[in-house]
């Protein structure tokens, strides 16, 4: 098990863990967490919709640019470890090797916490499906009788990130993270994402919401933020 502090988030996407997630990576990784990141897909079928215009287009192009527009936030975001496991988009394919696959990645950085998508998006079968495949993982990765021998995952807490329409996806946050002072960074890891131009403004958006409704719950002044469901209940020795 490493020494460092660890956190891991599974994105459906290539550009999920940017609009959902950068703030919690990019705050986390100034704190001294060793943020793992881990693309499941491109998003070249579905999520690509501007280079697909482009004349001559092919997938394999998709993909290139897609991954360099998620290596570019990644870094803006202070990631120290981007996967990309390229297992399809619209649909996404999840099966039993990359299954272990995650597992053995949950068992490798035994991490701090984890983020991924919410339970339901019905706009996207993807995010239901990466929602499922990464808890699934979790529990195998506790199981002492998984591979005996190798140190057992312990029971990371699990959040859930923000979907393009909560509202319609009975997505509730109970979790909402401050994350004014790193928001120039989560900005700048959205500017990367030039296949997605749209969102943009969208998700500044959102982090000026969100901000506004943990200012409104706290006695500090937020200016951005980022909403969460928490999976498992929080162990705490103290209410306050």
């Amino acid at each position: 098990m490493p020494e460092s502090k660890t956190a891991l988030v599974v994105s459906a996407h290539s550009a999920d863990f940017v609009w959902r997630a950068g703030g919690a990576i990019a705050l986390h990784a100034e704190r001294g967490f060793a943020m793992t990141v881990l693309c499941l897909s491109f998003g070249e079928r579905g999520e690509s919709a501007k280079l697909w215009r482009q004349s001559g287009m092919t997938l394999d192009r998709v993909k290139t640019e897609r991954r360099k527009e998620a290596e570019q936030a990644a870094n803006a975001l202070g990631v120290a470890d981007l996967q990309f496991w390229d297992l399809g988009d619209y649909p996404i394919k999840l099966d039993d090797d990359a299954l272990y696959r995650l597992v053995d990645l949950n068992r490798t950085i035994h991490p701090a916490f984890v983020l991924t998508h919410s339970r339901r998006d019905i706009y996207n079968r993807d995010h239901e499906l990466v929602t499922e495949f990464a808890q699934h993982a979790r529990i195998v990765a506790q199981a002492h009788g998984h591979k005996p021998g190798e140190k057992a995952l312990g029971a990371p807490p699990v959040f859930l990130f923000e979907p393009h329409q909560p509202e319609q996806c009975e997505w509730k946050p109970d979790v909402l993270l401050d994350i004014t002072s790193v928001w120039e960074k989560k900005r700048a890891a959205i500017e990367c994402m030039a296949g997605q131009e749209h969102l943009w403004e969208y998700y500044t958006r959102v982090a000026l919401q969100r901000g506004a409704q943990a200012a409104r719950n706290s006695d500090k002044k937020i200016n951005y933020g980022e909403g969460y469901e928490s999976v498992f209940p929080h162990v705490v020795e103290a209410l306050a």
